[in-house]
């Protein structure tokens, strides 16, 4: 089992009068406006919000440093952080300081300036290649800029960049914000299995993408179920016929080494018996342009039952799965789910999905279950089903949520000062 870190939190941080240097993920979607670009998506700046009104209240001096898309080391203005700031400024309801540089002399200036309580966003710290370089001296610069450091980018901290990283060890104390607290506390959940039953719900497109994460759940769930296009991988290892549907060629061996893991530590591994189908003429894109699939019936993949006729593709698990999954996850303590159960982004083929999420929610409110769902496919999921503000923790971040359920060691975690 491996063991889930604890560390130092910003509320056990003595700031007043200090400046702090805040690691935010402001990463958001922007548009054209009638005054210029702003923010389409603020769900990400108000996840920091209680960390950074926390720091305010506390009379500290925050400077915030976050990255914008993938600018490749260069200045772009289509991504600078001001739009950014402009929004922020108006969900904190007072004045946001920006600074259109990340280090050097203005920077300095402008983080001097600051009075407790008082704001600054520097611009996108990716303009300078030395941040995902986790170069020495740009980290150097940037603590430069403060007295304390707080972590609050979940979404990051698997990339040791030097922004999540290596600035951090320049300071004497290093702590997360609120928002990597909570992913912490409900990811460390899922890895220490603190409830049972415990069903894990996995989808995705590749066997080959989760293979990591399904061997580190077998050591503590008690249930998988299997869904997406990953499932067709595991089904063809056991003789079905699939169809069209997507084959994870170089992992069948691997499927067929964790089915037989499975059984080896008593767990049970769930795979679809029904799926929703489409011909794959119409599923794929060059035949006919800009038509999106339909599913024509519901095919069976089980031992003595219909498979997935050829020129059939699996886009979705069926109603009978749906079922079965659903009233797997009502009856659970713990829940975790990463990946979709299908290609949810097209209406006919979301149900799967929605069943799930659905589910979580009725675990939730009815079994006082703990519920997580990781991975940005699988929040869509739960955020377009309706339901994501009724589950325990929707997790942040998308590679980073993987890697923690794989087990992996997070640089920006690993980083932080332990409690």
């Amino acid at each position: 089992m491996t063991a889930v870190p604890h560390k130092l939190s910003v509320d056990r941080l003595a700031v007043e009068g200090k400046t702090v240097l805040v690691r935010v993920d402001f990463n958001v979607p922007l548009e054209e406006g009638p005054a210029g670009q702003r923010v389409s998506d603020d769900t990400r700046i108000t996840a920091s919000l209680a960390t950074i009104r926390h720091l305010m209240g506390r009379k500290a001096k925050v400077v915030l440093v976050s990255h914008l898309g993938r600018p490749d080391g260069k200045a772009d203005s289509k991504l600078s952080l001001q739009p950014v700031a402009k929004r922020l400024s108006e969900l904190l309801g007072k004045p946001v300081a920006f600074c259109p540089e990340v280090i050097g002399p203005q920077a300095e200036a402008a983080a001097k300036a600051l009075a407790p309580g008082e704001v600054l966003l520097l611009e996108n710290v990716r303009f300078h290649k030395e941040e995902e370089k986790n170069d020495p001296v740009f980290c150097e610069s940037l603590a430069r800029l403060a007295d304390t450091y707080v972590s609050d980018a979940f979404g990051t901290v698997h990339r040791a960049h030097a922004s999540t990283a290596g600035v951090a060890k320049l300071f004497p104390q290093a702590a997360c914000g609120f928002l990597i607290e909570k992913e912490l506390k409900f990811l460390g959940q899922a890895l220490s299995a603190s409830a049972h039953p415990y069903v894990a719900v996995l989808g995705g497109a590749k066997v080959g993408d989760k293979i990591h994460v399904i061997r580190s759940l077998l050591d503590v769930a008690d249930t998988l179920l299997v869904g997406g296009a990953m499932a067709y991988t595991f089904l063809k290892v056991q003789g079905h016929s699939i169809g069209g549907s997507l084959l994870d060629e170089p992992n069948v061996a691997i499927a067929g080494d964790l089915l037989k893991e499975a059984a080896a530590k008593g767990k049970r591994l769930l795979l679809p018996s029904d799926h929703l189908v489409s011909p794959q003429a119409e599923f794929e894109p060059a035949s006919k342009p800009g038509k999106s699939p339909k599913p024509r019936k519901t095919a069976r993949a089980e031992p003595g039952g219909i498979d997935i006729a050829a020129g059939m593709v699996a886009l979705d698990i069926g109603p009978q799965t749906a079922g079965r999954y659903a009233e797997e996850i009502r009856h659970a303590k713990l829940v975790v789910w990463n990946g979709p159960m299908g290609m949810f982004e097209l209406p006919q083929f979301a149900q799967g999905s929605f069943a799930v999420a659905k589910a979580m929610a009725d675990a939730t409110r009815m079994n006082h279950a703990v519920t997580v769902v990781g991975g940005g496919e699988s929040v869509a999921a739960a955020n377009e089903a309706g339901v994501a503000d009724q589950l325990s923790h929707v997790s942040t971040g998308g590679g980073a949520s993987l890697e923690f359920l794989e087990g992996q060691t997070l640089p920006g975690i690993a980083v932080l000062t332990d409690a």
